[in-house]
């Protein structure tokens, strides 16, 4: 071929020469107009390039960037990104820029953010080196949004092209935050998750992961208990190995990761079933899990593989469908999503295009044996959970990819269920999860593969056994077996090849074989075609429904309709002519024509079918339908009178109107016939008659006048080419696809005009008010058909709606598309001598609509079908949106269904391929959004507006949806209509209700949806908010009607969610980037880049709008309190205008002094409503108003911290509390140090830390000439006692009964009030406080609350003198408030103290710690206060976490006297507060130690206290009431017990690291007391035995604790109780389960753990033997040890022990030993409980000999015989198999004998 780039086509310039696109869409070079679309694409992006840096250059962000931005979308969507790689990096840049612009509006924000994913998302096409990206701005505009304290947006985003240098910057950012105690830790984590970049070339290793990962992984390995940021932390990893494989060794951490997973996926497991809460809210997410497993996966020795299969193995009986619960939905999403990893990754190391990204090193990669084993392990749960309830489509997709990887394993399987699932009639179920597996699987099974050559002999077989399917009885199997023929032979040619082997000589055996088995393609087609004449006899409508009924389809109908002819036409096509010409088409013709069908269910079938058959072959059809209407027609002469017609007709007119669904070319012929018949049929009366001729209409004009592929065979060509079997499962060729598509011709067109001047033309002449439906039914019909080839609606635009510098002009709304001409491709422009149907239409509907609103409005039916044609004449372009949506959505269904992940590249198939081409080719014809709008535009937008206004609500609702697509489809349209709708609702203007509620309709709708931005400049909101709130004045506004109440709701609702605020003030930075563009070239941008002097008028009217912004605001606020100072203004229109005013609360510019008057005065208004939103208001200027103080700046080097460890340590002492060193007076105060935040200094100190001045003396209070306007309508109300006590009265009002609580809004308010103003309003407040302290009411003591926990932190910077006085008043108040503490008013006393005490200085706070300190468990008071006065302390000390270490000291030496407390609820708190005591406590890497309390020396002193208890067997609890003292220490003892139980139990779940040495030393007492069944009498010491066992159990263990535990376990088994015992086993098989892969990794402790079991099975108890066999299945199930000969020798020789002969005095150990053996064995058979192992047959032999043994053994023997029963009853047909005759029989005899029942 001859070199293409010297004449270069698309530009004749030729300044596009050196033009490398960076990624087109292929599809484009496909369409019948491709020549042209370069030109086309060239042009818009010069377009775009110069008006996009122009709007950036002069700063018009509204609307210049945001509509260009929106243009480059589209340019995307349509080409691709046919752009150089220079610009496509400076499109990145400049959207950057953008998208990280300070005081951006969030909604303008989200549309570049949403452009930028876009720009990034193939990150192959720029590597590191092309793009760089600083994270600084990123970084602070993610602070912004997420931490703000305003608004909340998602952002997410890979950090591929940060500098090297980043992630150490990252690391010196967030390090400081580690402190796990804290809720910072959750952002820090969460930030590094975010944003350390990944991706690195290795020799950047060195300064990117190996920076962090270490310290990282420690942190991860030394936390337990799941708290919620360890979730981010995996996904980290699970990134960092995704996109690092081979480069990062984790093969130390594999059995600590393989066991987390297991533990995440919250497996109920043991016998108590108990979960610990906490794992089932912070679980990992199973995306990153699975990415993190395919990332181990490989390498020498492959480690992770065998990890996996174990997890795969003792998970596996979850899958099995008997079983489900919550978890289910994680295991299957595990299962589905697994398998689809690893293709991912096979594809990315064997077929991915080279790009920048490092591959995967060789000794890494996946090999086959590698995959096999992969597919092994987990063939197994994929075909358990084919059959359950809710997973067999995750099931059928894992089953699809494992068939990618390793087909010889994973389709025979498969294959066997679906034979057998063929053969059996009574499961329908089986049948369908089979046959929706099969089709996954269908590629890998068809295509010629090397390594699984025998499936394609399966095709024939499959298909011909899949026909019963199609069954008029049963829907559901109907359609899957529809889905699976289409599926099949959409990639098999039905060809029959059966001669071929005698003329080929090259075959293979099983080609050979194919071939002959190919002659029974001919009689597939004719059974199934005879089936399809079977369903559709049995669905008339005579048959399927009561003459009552409506004569139209049900819904499941139409499905089974649609599956029949897809099924059919996709047949007909692969049919080779020979089965087609032969025998199908004679079937089908002589099925049609024989009958006569009704026209609604089976008439509608068989019409598809013919359609089917029509579209492959037109001639022989058409004739004779033609033939035959026409004589009907002409017979008749006097038909157009009737209103019922014959059947006969009305069945031809149907089967016609499909016929003629085919290309158009074929329609030329019967020119003559088709008008003829049209005329006379268009004008029948009989309704059904002439819809159905509308049909026809419609359909030959669509055939004639669109674009469309004419065919869609698996190969190009045809099929014949003598070897077709070659072609199975062949991949369309994208570079050769060979597509035929119709092109509309001269001939055709000039038909279809004709048609129109016949139909259309005199139709408009006439329409009348009589037969009117029957015209707008012609017109709508021709406009469908015609639409593609009428031009667009022209004329003037509407002038003066916005002002711009930047040109959003028609030229740019409409690119040159061939398309918006309105034809594709027809060379000649249009022709204008032909009359412009779409402007009559529209001149004729407008009059008509007028007429009929004035004359008869009840007319609705006609209405719904003007406004369709309306909608239609606007949009309509030969497709509609709503279609096109739901074809690409079931073109991306089969896409997933058929793709091939593993090979990539768009290897579909070819009729797939084709289809895509075509709807890129209709998605062109959809793209309008931006145009322009014009004067003929604006009257139909009236006119809609009229219909959305009128008197019935379906007329309503259907001209609003209309309207609301046209205000987002018409650029500034909303500028035009909005008034207008205003208009409506103005008190001047009095209409009817309905109006009335229409037009709040139409705001609803704005307010919604589409056009959003719209409502978006100040000029609008202004207008919109002030009619909705002046509506209340008019006349007729009733507030009767209940749905008018509502809409307004709905209004305000939908505003309050939407409202983000709009920008006042803009700035534009990113001037450099949008210079270069402006300059670039390839394509040069086809305006010149603005001068000198306009860049200034850019800048000057940049300021001028900003200021113009701020008035508008201010105006709003103003007019709105307008508003509200009127006195007719209903209740409900009060309200509103509040809510609307609160939403005026701005950053960026203070709120107007009257709205603060109108506030403040709310705070005492009549509405309890208006208060509430008053008190969040006020709370909102009060921090507006709030003077910032002067910080300086810490350094590290200042505080002489030496780094390398973290924790407590010298350096940060100063920090902590100290009682000898308080800030007693003025001077300490003023010259210590105070750092709020608890998290600083914990862990590493950052750079610099910000803090506050403490030299600096605060100034005492601001004089009131001092103040602004706000600041002294405050000062003026709170200084007034009257508003005080007015405030007071209604604060301490209860609003619900027994649901309040403290509420953080009020204490915000009281906290900005002393902040700003310091104590001035005190002396007013206290009286108050103290008579509210000593009432013991629950409203008054919330208020209390509330009020002091402002006052503590509303203090944090007043200066010595005020704070001292303060705390001498407070502290005797909050002794007397707790005096009165009550069961409501607690919890509002401990969120009080905790708010208090929140990122507080502790030191700052002394006098509050101290007055807490002072004796919580004094007794007076009963229990209650001081369970509630311990609650309070722990409010306060659990803010200050690390910090107040000698705090903690001196409660415990407090506590620990007391823990042999009597009353339950005291005990329970004590625990609670221990747990906290020690929660510092813990094991992290490279920490010292901490200063605080230690578990260690605790838990020595409490043994020493339970000595009475240790020498006992079992513990009971018998304390009685009367205390004698010889009892007493025992007594004690038990009680300290309980406490210590309260308290494992409460740190089980909180704690970060488990103490697991302590615990142990604790093990043997909770062994004692756990009691075996849970006896009728509640004991409390049990229970919480049972739950602190189970809970340890869960625990996670390190490799070290393993033989300490183990040894405390062997010292139990040997106990005197047998209820000790028991447990052992109970503790042993949650700790195995949830352990599994660290103990693996230590293979001594296996044996011991053996061991164990084994000596229990010999224990002389029942119950514990029966136990052992339980656990010993339970471990052979996770396959924990192996089930190997030894094992089985061992039990065999036991369960063989001889009994003496004397039945009298059996010895026991004998006996026992016999037991023993046969529980082994039964135990080894209930291991596998849904498959039969090869060992089985042989150990059910061997169990059967013991049926007649004496007691215990017997009942063990049928309870395994009967379980096994159970379990393999299902598959019982394919279990057969693994049993000899012999045996089948003696099982048979045992599972039915009498002796079952016995």
């Amino acid at each position: 071929a001859e070199p293409r780039d010297t004449l270069s086509p698309c530009d004749p310039d030729g300044d596009m020469a050196g033009f490398v696109p960076q990624k087109e869409i292929v599809y484009n070079g496909l369409l019948p107009y491709s020549d042209r679309l370069d030109r086309e694409a060239t042009e818009l992006l010069a377009e775009i390039k110069a008006n996009l840096s122009r709007a950036v250059l002069l700063r018009e962000l509204w609307p210049g960037v945001a509509f260009w931005c929106k243009k480059l979308f589209s340019f995307l969507k349509l080409y691709g990104r046919r752009f150089s790689k220079e610009d496509h990096i400076l499109f990145i840049k400049l959207l950057y820029e953008l998208v990280t612009l300070p005081d951006l509006e969030p909604h303008m924000m989200q549309s570049y953010a949403r452009l930028l994913i876009q720009l990034l998302k193939k990150k192959e096409l720029l590597s590191r080196d092309d793009l760089q990206l600083p994270w600084r701005p990123l970084y602070d505009l993610y602070e912004r949004v997420v931490y703000s304290k305003t608004e909340h947006l998602g952002l997410i985003w890979f950090p591929k092209y940060f500098p090297a240098s980043s992630t150490k910057e990252m690391l010196d950012e967030w390090r400081p935050l580690l402190c796990v105690f804290d809720v910072v830790m959750q952002k820090a984590i969460s930030n590094m998750e975010l944003f350390l970049p990944t991706i690195m070339p290795p020799e950047e290793h060195s300064q990117a992961f190996q920076l962090w990962f270490d310290e990282l992984m420690s942190l991860w390995t030394s936390v337990q208990n799941q708290p919620s940021w360890e979730g981010h932390l995996v996904n980290l990893f699970a990134r960092l190995a995704n996109d690092n494989i081979g480069y990062v060794d984790w093969t130390p951490y594999i059995p600590t990761i393989f066991t987390r997973i297991l533990r995440s996926l919250n497996l109920p497991v043991g016998v108590s079933q108990m979960v610990a809460p906490r794992y089932l809210t912070n679980s990992y997410d199973i995306g990153h899990l699975v990415l993190w497993i395919t990332a181990l996966l490989g390498g020498p020795g492959n480690p992770a593989q065998k990890e996996l299969t174990c997890l795969f193995n003792s998970i596996a009986s979850f899958y099995h469908p008997s079983n489900h619960g919550r978890w289910q939905s994680r295991l299957m999403r595990l299962l589905q999503r697994l398998p689809a990893s690893v293709v991912r990754r096979v594809h990315r190391e064997r077929h991915a295009a080279p790009s920048w990204i490092m591959l995967v090193p060789e000794c890494q990669r996946l090999t086959d044996t590698d995959l096999q084993e992969f597919t092994r392990s987990l063939i197994g749960a994929a075909l358990l959970a084919m059959f359950s309830k809710t997973g067999s489509t995750d099931a059928a997709y894992a089953l699809q990819n494992l068939a990618l990887l390793t087909p010889e394993l994973a389709i025979p399987p498969v294959l066997e269920k679906t034979y057998a699932a063929m053969e059996t009639l009574t499961e329908p179920h089986t049948l369908t999860a089979t046959l929706s597996c099969m089709i996954g699987m269908a590629r890998s099974l068809v295509s010629p593969n090397n390594h699984y050559p025998e499936g394609r002999a399966h095709v024939l077989p499959l298909l011909m056994g899949s026909l019963p399917g199609v069954d008029p009885n049963d829907f559901s199997k109907c359609m899957i077996t529809f889905q699976f023929i289409a599926t099949f032979t959409t990639l098999v040619p039905l060809v029959d090849c059966s001669s071929a082997p005698s003329r080929h000589s090259d075959l293979t055996e099983i080609e050979k074989d194919l071939c002959f088995a190919s002659a029974e393609f001919e009689d597939f087609v004719l059974q199934f075609l005879d089936r399809c004449f079977a369903l559709i006899d049995s669905s008339t409508l005579e048959q399927t429904r009561d003459e009552m009924e409506t004569d139209t389809q049900t819904h499941l109908e139409s499905l089974v309709e649609l599956g029949l002819s897809s099924t059919v036409n996709t047949i007909l096509t692969q049919c080779s002519t020979e089965i087609y010409k032969v025998m199908a088409l004679q079937k089908v013709y002589n099925f049609a024509t024989s009958n006569i069908f009704e026209t609604c269910v089976s008439g509608r079938m068989v019409a598809d079918m013919c359609r089917a058959a029509a579209k492959v072959c037109m001639s022989s059809l058409c004739v004779c339908v033609c033939v035959c209407v026409c004589v009907c027609v002409c017979v008749d002469e006097e038909l157009p009178g009737e209103d019922e017609l014959d059947k006969e007709l009305l069945w031809n007119l149907q089967l016609l109107s499909e016929v003629t669904r085919v290309d158009g070319e074929q329609l030329l012929k019967y020119q003559g016939d088709l008008e003829r018949i049209l005329c006379v049929c268009v004008r029948l009366r009989c309704k059904r008659a002439y819809t159905l001729a509308c049909n026809l209409l419609e359909h030959t004009l669509r055939s004639l006048s669109l674009i469309y592929p004419t065919e869609y065979r698996s190969t190009s060509g045809g099929f014949d080419t003598d070897l077709p079997i070659r072609d199975w499962g062949r991949a369309g060729d994208v570079a050769a696809l060979g597509m035929c598509w119709h092109v509309p011709s001269q001939e055709e067109e000039n038909f279809v005009f004709q048609l129109l001047s016949r139909l259309l033309h005199p139709e408009l002449q006439r329409i009348k008010g009589h037969e009117l439906l029957q015209s707008l039914a012609i017109v709508q019909h021709c406009l469908l058909g015609a639409g593609s080839m009428l031009p667009p609606l022209d004329g003037p635009h509407v002038s003066d709606l916005h002002s711009l510098t930047v040109s959003v002009d028609d030229k740019a709304a409409h690119p040159a598309f061939c398309v918006h001409t309105g034809r594709l491709c027809v060379s000649s422009p249009p022709d204008d001598s032909r009359e412009n149907y779409r402007e009559s239409i529209c001149q004729t509907m407008r009059l008509l609509l007028h007429h009929i609103l004035e004359h008869s409005e009840d007319d609705t039916k006609s209405l719904f079908v003007i406004i369709k044609i309306i909608s239609d004449l606007m949009f309509f372009r030969g497709t509609h949106k709503k279609e096109f949506d739901s074809r690409w959505k079931s073109f991306t269904l089969v896409k997933k269904s058929m793709e091939n992940r593993l090979h990539g590249k768009k290897q579909h198939i070819r009729a797939l391929l084709i289809d895509r081409v075509l709807l890129q080719h209709e998605m062109r014809k959809l793209v309008v959004d931006g145009s322009e709008y014009k004067v003929v535009h604006q009257e139909l937008l009236c006119n809609l507006l009229l219909l959305s206004t009128s008197t019935y609500s379906q007329v309503r609702s259907r001209a609003q949806n209309v309207l609301t697509a046209a205000l987002g489809t018409y650029s500034f349209s909303y500028r035009d209509l909005i008034p207008r709708i205003l208009q409506l609702l103005s008190p001047q203007h009095n209409g009817t209700q309905q109006q009335f509620k229409g037009a709040l309709y139409c705001l609803l709708a704005l307010h919604g949806g589409i056009s959003l931005p719209s409502a978006r400049d100040w000029d609008c909101v202004g207008e919109v908010w002030l009619a909705l709130v002046r509506c209340g004045l008019l006349p007729t506004m009733t507030l009767e009607e209940a749905s008018i109440g509502r809409l307004l709701d709905d209004i305000t609702d939908r505003i309050h969610r939407q409202h983000d605020t709009i920008g006042i003030y803009f700035t534009v930075s990113s001037v450099f980037i949008a210079n270069l563009i402006a300059h670039s070239e390839n394509p040069t941008p086809c305006l010149e880049p603005p001068s000198v002097e306009e860049l200034k008028e850019g800048l000057q009217r940049q300021r001028i709008k900003n200021v113009v912004a701020a008035r508008k605001y201010e105006k709003l606020v103003n007019d709105l309190l307008d508003c509200l100072e009127d006195r007719d203004l209903p209740w409900k229109f009060e309200h509103m205008a509040t809510d609307l005013l609160s939403l005026q609360l701005r950053d960026d510019h203070p709120l107007p002094p009257d709205a603060v008057l109108f506030f403040t005065q709310g705070l005492i208004h009549d509405s309890i409503s208006i208060r509430k939103v008053a008190i969040s208001a006020m709370a909102g200027v009060l921090k507006q108003l709030k003077r910032p103080r002067k910080k300086v700046a810490v350094k590290p080097s200042d505080i002489k911290d030496l780094e390398g460890v973290c924790g407590d340590r010298e350096g940060n002492r100063w920090l902590q509390y100290d009682s000898n060193n308080l800030p007693l007076s003025e001077e300490q105060w003023d010259t210590q140090l105070y750092v709020e935040k608890t998290h600083w200094g914990y862990y590493t100190w950052p750079r610099e830390m910000m803090i506050h001045a403490a030299s600096e003396k605060p100034k005492d209070d601001l004089t009131y000439e001092e103040m602004s306007e706000g600041e002294k309508i405050i000062f003026e109300y709170f200084s007034d006692p009257e508003f005080i006590d007015q405030l007071i009265g209604f604060l301490s009002l209860e609003d619900r009964k027994g649901k309040d609580s403290f509420n953080p809004r009020r204490f915000c308010l009281f906290k900005g009030l002393f902040c700003n103003y310091g104590d001035v309003f005190l002396p007013l407040l206290w009286p108050h406080l103290e008579q509210l302290a000593s009432d013991p009411h629950e409203s008054s003591q919330r208020c209390v609350c509330e009020i002091t926990a402002g006052l503590i932190r509303g203090s944090k910077l007043w200066s010595f003198s005020k704070v001292d006085r303060l705390w001498k008043l407070l502290c005797p108040l909050i002794r007397t408030a707790l005096t009165n503490i009550t069961v409501e008013t607690y919890t509002d006393w401990g969120t009080c103290i905790a708010t208090a005490c929140e990122g507080r200085d502790p030191r700052k706070l002394h006098w509050l710690f101290e007055l807490l300190m002072e004796s919580p468990l004094s007794g007076e008071g009963g229990s209650f206060r001081d369970a509630s006065l311990l609650y309070v302390l722990q409010g306060g000390l659990a803010q200050q976490q690390w910090r107040v270490s000698e705090l903690l000291h001196r409660l415990l030496a407090y506590l620990e006297p007391k823990l042999t407390h009597v009353y339950k609820n005291v005990r329970e708190r004590i625990g609670s507060v221990l747990t906290y005591i020690f929660m510092i406590d813990v094991a992290l890497p490279n920490t010292r130690p901490t200063s605080s309390p230690h578990v260690a020396e605790f838990v020595p002193r409490v043994l020493e206290r339970l000595k009475p208890l240790t020498s006992e067997p079992e513990i009971h609890n018998h304390v009685h009431e009367e205390n004698t003292q010889e009892t007493d220490e025992r007594t004690q003892a038990v009680k300290l017990l309980k406490t210590v139980l309260k308290w494992l139990m409460a740190s089980a779940g909180r704690t970060f690291t488990t103490p697991v040495q302590q615990q142990l030393q604790l093990l043997p007492l909770l062994f004692k007391i756990a009691p075996v069944e849970i006896d009728e009498s509640y004991d409390e010491m049990k229970q919480d035995a049972r739950t602190c066992l189970s809970l340890m159990s869960q625990g996670l263990l390190y490799p070290e604790h393993i033989p300490l535990v183990l040894a405390a376990l062997e010292e139990m088994a040997s106990s005197r109780s047998w209820h000790a015992r028991f447990s052992v086993l109970t503790y042993l098989q949650i700790m195995v389960f949830y352990n599994l892969f660290t103990l693996l990794s230590v293979p001594a402790e296996v044996f011991r753990i053996r061991k164990l079991v084994m000596q229990l099975l010999l224990d002389e108890q029942l119950e514990v033997r029966d136990m052992a066999g339980t656990t010993l299945s339970g471990l052979l199930q996770c396959q924990f040890f192996p089930l190997d000969s030894s094992l089985q020798t061992q039990l065999q020789t036991l369960s063989q022990t001889l009994l003496p002969k004397a039945r009298g005095e059996l010895a026991s150990t004998d006996l026992v030993r016999r037991h023993a053996g046969v529980l082994g064995l039964s135990a080894c058979i209930l291991s596998s409980p849904y498959d039969v192992q090869d060992w089985m047959p042989q150990i059910l032999m061997d169990l059967s000999d013991h049926l007649n043994d004496p007691q215990p053994i017997e009942m063990t023997v049928k309870k395994t015989l009967s379980e096994f029963r159970r379990t393999h009853h299902d598959n019982w047909q394919e279990h057969r198999q693994c049993f000899t005759d012999d045996q089948l029989l003696v099982l048979t005899d045992l599972l039915v004998s009498p002796c079952y029942y016995a």
